[in-house]
Order: C-alpha cells, then structure tokens, then sequence
C-alpha cells in the first residue's frame, strides 16, 4: 500500500511541515510507504475532455483545502482522508452552520453576510440595522474562509460594524452573536474514525483564542456532553479526522467551528496524545477494509 500525503506547495509553516512528517512516520510505523509531496504537480487534470491523473499512490492524506484537485482526485477512484466533501463542508464557515442546523447542534445565532458584486457598491443602513437589531453589542464577524484566527473580527458598536461590514463585503462572510462567556477561551476537540481522541482549552491573548494567533493551551478532558457533541458533529459531516471548537456558552457547549485539516503539532506537545498515530492507524483499518 501507498500513500501520498499531499501538502500546499506555497504554506511551509514549521508546524505544518511536522504534522506531513509526522503523518509520513507513523504510516510508516504501520509498514506504509507514504511519500510527501506539493500539490504543484498538477496531480490531475482535465485534458482532451477526459480527467487524468498523475497520481500513483492508493490513498491521499490531503492536507490541503483546493477543492478542483480534490474533487478529480476522488472521481478517479483516490481515497482522501479527510474526503472532499467533507473539506469542502468545513472549509466555508457558514456551510457548515447551514449543514448542521437542522440536526441540534448548538451554535450562536448567525447572519450570512451579504454580498456585493460590485467594488462600487456600499452597504447600506437597512442592512446594518437589521444586523444591530439581530445580533446586538458585541458581535462577531468572520471570512467564510479563513485559519488560525485570520478574518476573524470582534464589533463593539455601530462605527466598528460599518467599517468592518464594508471591508468584508466583496468576501464570503457571516456575522456571530459573541459569546462572552467564552471570550478569549474555548475547547479544542481532536476527533479521529468517529471517536473523540482528547482536547486541549485554548487561551488566546484577545477574543481568539487560537494558538496560531498568540494563544496558550493546556490538557482539558472533554465531558461526555462535549464527546457527545463532537462525535455527532463528526459523523453528520463525514469526518475522518478533525479539530472541532467549542465555545463555553451560559447554557452549555456551543459550536464554534470545524476544522477539517486541524493542526495537531501544539496539541500534541500540550496533551501528550499521539494524533497522528491514532490518525494513520484509522487510515490503514480504513484502506484494508476497501
């Protein structure tokens, strides 16, 4: 059996360089070739009106979120884990609230942002007094798009809601009521094959509490009803693997968000969980049931 894990050829942060060598070790440890490559290979493509391929691996670890590359791997018959579904689900921020609405998961009331199509355009006063009246001081604004805390705004009144309304407006975006309970805190759950792994309380320095944005953190067991919570989310999105991020709201857990290629480097140094053994070896059970 051969793996390729498969990372963003322009994103060589250390921690992220790890968690592919990490991933190469321990697939290795299990008797699995698995060689890391860039994606600048153009591992498939369409041409002369057919998908091709230039991949020679039997499965894929996709530590990237290029959904055409994806999708033409996964046609041409490549396991991805995670899948391109559920990348794709989690990559878009107000995807996954719509996917996980109707299925009683607790999240805080959220507005899709409006868009503009035009650079000219404004937003106008109508569309902020219907978000002000909605969601209330303070609030939270977020790229659909976005990691490690990047895109993400915090809005304390009128002339902050504004600016921010107008920077986002060409942008995929929604808008939060903020959960203050939770400011600058939440709980970091590693899920792996369906079953919780372990979790880690991220303190951030501001109202993030993302380590990837100056934040600290620190083993925190996850009780059942936040186990449970994970787990459902998991498996409605189809995750083989995933961070997911709670917020302490006043009446329990409330979601966050989910990350489908989260990275493990500082939980594992924190918790002292193996991650990404437990993630190779869901692989190779996974690949020799196919």
């Amino acid at each position: 059996m051969k793996g390729i894990i498969l990372k963003n050829a322009y994103y060589s942060a250390p921690f992220y360089v790890r968690q592919c060598e990490r991933m190469r070790e321990e697939l290795a440890a299990r008797g699995v070739n698995a060689e890391i490559r860039n994606n600048d290979f153009f591992p498939a493509l369409i041409y002369g009106g057919k998908r091709k391929l230039d991949f020679d691996g039997d499965f894929c670890v996709y530590l990237d979120k290029d959904k055409y590359v994806g999708r033409l791997l996964t046609d041409g018959g490549i396991r991805l884990f995670d899948t391109i579904d559920s990348i794709v689900a989690c990559d878009d921020k107000m995807r996954t609230a719509m996917l996980l609405a109707d299925h009683g998961v607790p999240m805080p009331k959220t507005l899709p942002g409006l868009l503009c199509y035009r650079p000219e355009a404004r937003v106008s006063e109508r569309t902020l007094d219907l978000i002000e009246s909605e969601l209330g001081y303070p609030m939270i604004a977020k790229t659909s798009h976005g990691s490690m805390g990047m895109g993400v705004y915090k809005i304390d009144d009128r002339e902050t809601l504004a600016a921010v309304a107008e920077r986002l407006r060409l942008v995929p975006h929604l808008f939060q009521k903020f959960v203050g309970q939770s400011e600058g805190r939440d709980l970091r759950v590693i899920v792996v094959g369906g079953k919780t792994l372990g979790g880690m309380e991220r303190i951030g320095t501001d109202f993030r509490s993302n380590i990837g944005a100056g934040g600290t953190g620190k083993a925190c067991k996850p009780d059942d009803e936040a186990q449970a919570l994970c787990e459902k989310i998991a498996g409605l999105l189809g995750l083989d693997y995933c961070g997911i991020d709670l917020l302490f709201g006043k009446d329990g857990y409330e979601l966050c968000e989910v990350n489908s290629n989260a990275f493990f480097d500082g939980f594992e140094n924190v918790t002292g969980i193996d991650v990404a053994g437990a993630y190779a070896e869901h692989i190779v059970r996974t690949m020799n049931k196919r």
